[in-house]
Order: C-alpha cells, then sequence, then structure tokens
C-alpha cells in the first residue's frame, strides 16, 4: 500500500492515450489531404472501424502496474517461470499469490487459468504458457499461441470483465520470432473484438522498449485509423491472415469432398463412360507405392538397390526443398551469411559464405540448413564454386561437424557434381586440421575441391576482384596481413640461396617463430646468424635446435 500522500507506482488505463488518440495527434501535425471514397478499390480483410480502434491501447511499461481488470502473465507449465514479466507480477502481487498458483497444479500450453490479483491494482491475474518455437513444428507453435490469446479473451468475456492487459506472452526463453507472434496477437485479439466487441471495453497492449517499434509498426494492418491507412496497410498483410476467428489456417489439413476424385468440375455427363475411366488411377488414393518401413529397414541393413536408395535420397530432399519454400526464413536471410556474386575465371558462379555471419548459438541450425537449400537449390544446376571466409571467426561461429555431415546427406547430387572448387579463405591451423578430418573420415570427394588462400591477392588469381562482393571486414583484416607480410620481406634478412626470411629486424626486437623459416642449405650461414644473436639465450636455442635439424 501506497504511504498516504505519495503518488502511486501503478498506471489507471483511463489517463493512457488511446490507438485512435495517437493518430488523431498526428493528423493534426501532418494535415493530410483526405481519401476520396471513389479511390477505394479494395477494401482490406481489417477493414477500419472507429469503434473497435477505440479499445485499444498501445503502452510501453511494466503489466504488473496496470490498473485494470485483469493482467495476463505468460509463465511456463507449472507457472514458476522466472521471465520478467512474471517476476515483476509475483513481486508487485505478494506472496499469497505463489500459494494460490500451487493449487492450480500447473497448466498446459495455450491454455489460461485465473486467480485473485491480491496486492495489484488489477483484480485478476490470468496466467497462460505460450509455446516453444522451433521452425520444424512452425503450425504447431502458430496454433498453440492463438490458443493462448483466444482462451485469454474468451476467460475475459466469461467473467465478464471490462479490461484487460496483455504482456507479449511469446518471451525471448521459448524463441518465437516476436514479428510473427505479434501478427497473431493482434489478428486474434481483432477478430474476438469484431465478433464480441460488446463484452470487452479497453485492451492493453503492454510492451518493452524492444518491442514497441514492432507493435506500432503491425497495429495498422488490423486496426487502421482511417481509410487512408486501411489501404496503405493492405499491401503489408501476410499471406496468411487466419480464419474468422484469426484461428491459423493449414490447407493441407483442410477436408476437401468432391464427388468424383480425379474428374475436372466441368466434365460433362455427354462424354460416357469413357470419360470418367479415362482418369483411374490418377488421383492420389490410386498410385501405390512400397512399404515405407520395409525400405528403412532394407536401407539400415544395406540391402537396398542403388536405384533405390538414390530415389529415396531424392524423395527426401525434396520433402526439405517443399519445407523451405513454404517457411518464412526473412531472419536468416538477414544475416547476409549466404549470397551469390559474380563468375570466376572459367565462367562459374560464385557462391559467398560468411563465417562470422552465421550465429551458431543464437539461430536454429535447422533453418539455416533450409534457407541453404532454398538459396542453392537453382545454384546447383550448373557448375558454381563457394568461397568460405573463415575471416575473425570465433568459437560461436563453428559450424558443428554433425551438422556439416546432415547437410552433405541431405542436398542432392548435383549440389556435390557441380561443386568444382571451395575456397577457404584466411584458415587457421585449427580449422585446417578439421577440415582435413572432415573430409578424410566423414564425407567424400571433398578434400581435392578445397583450396587453402592465405590473402585476397591469391584469391583473386582464381575470382577476379570485381566479381565478388567481399564483407568491409575481410577487407581490413587482409590489410593488416599484408601490411604485416611486406614489413616482413622488407626488414627480415633473406638467405642468400633460398630467399627464406630467417630473422626479424633489430627495429622489431625479437624473433616470430611462427614466420621463421629455416635454411637448410649452408650450415656456415646459419652458424654465422647464430654468432650474430647478441642474447645467449636465443643463441643457446639456435644452436640447440636450428643447428641440429640442419646437421641431420
Amino acid at each position: 500500500m501506497d504511504p498516504l500522500g505519495a503518488p502511486s507506482k501503478f498506471v489507471d488505463i483511463d489517463t493512457l492515450p488511446g490507438w485512435t488518440d495517437v493518430y488523431e495527434a498526428k493528423q493534426l501535425d501532418s494535415h493530410p489531404n483526405p481519401v476520396e471514397k471513389a479511390q477505394v478499390d479494395v477494401r482490406s480483410p481489417f477493414p477500419y472501424r472507429k469503434d473497435i480502434n477505440e479499445k485499444i491501447i498501445l503502452w510501453k511499461g511494466d503489466v504488473a502496474l496496470l490498473n485494470c481488470t485483469a493482467i495476463v502473465n505468460t509463465s511456463n507449465e507449472s507457472l514458476t517461470d522466472k521471465n520478467p514479466v512474471s517476476e515483476s507480477v509475483f513481486m508487485h502481487a505478494g506472496p499469497d499469490l505463489r500459494d494460490e498458483l500451487q493449487k492450480l497444479k500447473g497448466c498446459r500450453t495455450g491454455e489460461a487459468k485465473l486467480t485473485k490479483g491480491f496486492n495489484l491494482a488489477a483484480r485478476f491475474i490470468i496466467h497462460t504458457v505460450g509455446p516453444k518455437y522451433k521452425s520444424r513444428y512452425r503450425t504447431a507453435a502458430e496454433s498453440s499461441l492463438y490458443s493462448c490469446y483466444r482462451n485469454v479473451l474468451q476467460l475475459a468475456k466469461e467473467q465478464a470483465m471490462c479490461s484487460v492487459g496483455f504482456c507479449v506472452i511469446n518471451s525471448l526463453k521459448r524463441c518465437y520470432p516476436l514479428e510473427d507472434a505479434t501478427h497473431i496477437a493482434l489478428r486474434t485479439v481483432r477478430r474476438f473484438l469484431e465478433i464480441h466487441g460488446e463484452t470487452l471495453e479497453k485492451v492493453v497492449f503492454a510492451v518493452s522498449e524492444l518491442e514497441e517499434a514492432t507493435y506500432q509498426k503491425l497495429l495498422p494492418l488490423y486496426f487502421p485509423r482511417s481509410l487512408e491507412e486501411e489501404i496503405q496497410s493492405l499491401p503489408y498483410l501476410p499471406a496468411d491472415i487466419g480464419n474468422a476467428e484469426g484461428e491459423p489456417v493449414v490447407p493441407e489439413r483442410q477436408i476437401r469432398i468432391t464427388e468424383k476424385p480425379g474428374v475436372p468440375d466441368d466434365a460433362s455427363d455427354e462424354e460416357g463412360l469413357e470419360a470418367d475411366l479415362s482418369f483411374i488411377g490418377s488421383h492420389a488414393f490410386a498410385r501405390m507405392e512400397g512399404d515405407v518401413d520395409k525400405q528403412r529397414r532394407l536401407i539400415l541393413q544395406g540391402q537396398l538397390s542403388e536405384a533405390a536408395l538414390q530415389k529415396q535420397h531424392q524423395r527426401n530432399y525434396n520433402r526439405w526443398l517443399c519445407q523451405a519454400r513454404a517457411e518464412d526464413l526473412s531472419d536468416i536471410a538477414s544475416l547476409k551469411a549466404l549470397y551469390q556474386t559474380g563468375v570466376d575465371n572459367f565462367g562459374r558462379t560464385v557462391m559467398v559464405v560468411v563465417g562470422r555471419n552465421i550465429p551458431v548459438t543464437l539461430i536454429d541450425m535447422e533453418k539455416a540448413l533450409l534457407y541453404f537449400i532454398h538459396v542453392m537449390d537453382h545454384i546447383a544446376v550448373k557448375e558454381y564454386v563457394l568461397v568460405y571466409f573463415h575471416t575473425l571467426t570465433n568459437d560461436y561461429n563453428q559450424l558443428d561437424s554433425n551438422f556439416l555431415k546432415k547437410l552433405y546427406d541431405v542436398v542432392d547430387a548435383k549440389y556435390k557434381r557441380n561443386l568444382k572448387a571451395l575456397y577457404f579463405v584466411h584458415p587457421t591451423f585449427r580449422s585446417k586440421v578439421s577440415a582435413w578430418f572432415f573430409t578424410t573420415f566423414t564425407v567424400s570427394g571433398l578434400k581435392d575441391k578445397i583450396h587453402y588462400v592465405e590473402s585476397l591477392q591469391q584469391l583473386f588469381t582464381a575470382i577476379p576482384p570485381e566479381q565478388i562482393d567481399l564483407p568491409p571486414f575481410v577487407l581490413e583484416y587482409d590489410a593488416r596481413v599484408s601490411d604485416f607480410m611486406w614489413h616482413l620481406s622488407v626488414c627480415v634478412p633473406k638467405c642468400s640461396y633460398c630467399v627464406s626470411p630467417i630473422l626479424l629486424c633489430k627495429t622489431c626486437k625479437g624473433i616470430d617463430l611462427s614466420v621463421l623459416r629455416m635454411c637448410r642449405i649452408k650450415r656456415g650461414f646459419l652458424e654465422s646468424l647464430v654468432s650474430s644473436v647478441t642474447n645467449d639465450f636465443l643463441r643457446f636455442f639456435f644452436s640447440l635446435f636450428v643447428l641440429g635439424r640442419v646437421k641431420k
């Protein structure tokens, strides 16, 4: 309880500017030209409705501080999650909330459960559990997240609540892409208000600073505040806008009933029985295939023929390709880790892979595999080369050998057949060893195609510089290395016989053993070199190791 006379930490939603109020304030400043009705040819599936917009509030702040009928808390299945929203709710509600949550015995993903608000300004807390996001289960995740918002709203309707304060249900811990989740949240609330708008007076979206920009960008798509904004937002609506209640639609799961499967709708009865029989065996139910389980068992036992193995592999690749074309891979594409550039000296397409731009620990590697297939499928139909920049990579950018093996096994035969060279730019000793082990013991036919490139100048002998787009940090790194090698070539004494660098110059004050190349041609020359070393320890080191090896 706040001390007498002290300002309350809670925020009354009646004092917050509504979604329409913000727009009207901007309109007064900009004085836009109104859109005439004659200009409107196509209406949005989410048309402009002032009565719905007046119910919407976008507020940057802590949902636990809202003074409304109910607030939403996102948690895990045991209702003990420690995300920022839950921790704030527990802190402000007091210890009685934890005791009541134990009586609920958890909550399943997509469900919603109700408790009192206790010390909060809100009378109730609606707890819900958002889904864990994985690209392979995207449809299930979308359906579960829709259920979260729908069940919260349905519970508010059943309890005759006047206002609901939503947090962002998809937590960062559950890896749900923010923009995808925002689309589902907004369209679900919009469709609910269209059907049951009389039951709710206010819906507040309480967001953080990171989430505010996404909500401001997508809110006009589902809650346009004018006819002009409705028309402007129409091209930006996603392909899947859900059904009449906002639920995601999966065409493959819809039941389709036809009178005569396989027969075109415009086929007339006058064509007779011959026309009907001509379609027999062409539809899906009439195409017979072998026992899939038996085929897999034969594969494991090594008894399947080469032709059958190729057919099975092609079928698996086509399945990956279809998934790659249907998946939203914009987050992977934004990394700019794989892109097409020009051609090499032989006219072959050059594909660039930037190792530093692959945050292995922060992205879904299965989506990365799908993106590789999506980009490379049309490239690999003809000869191509890969340029991999290992420049300035660290442990967070190291691709796991299991992932590389999976990639090699999944891709079609054309990828391996038409890959003519793989240029490994700026390799380290560790990366060379790893590549050698991988190409020797894990995959076959790749070792002879790998070319280790120490500098861009060496790369330009195979690919003209105007035919390849280089990341700026690669150019900077190569310039530093080139400057060092130039300094080495100028300052380091050379052997008069093999022209190898012998010792760093006296201005460098030391010896760099990583660039020290031992001349094995003239022992007398090396003896004179050792005598020229002033440091006693270095003289002993050279005498013991350098001269000893030459003597052998």
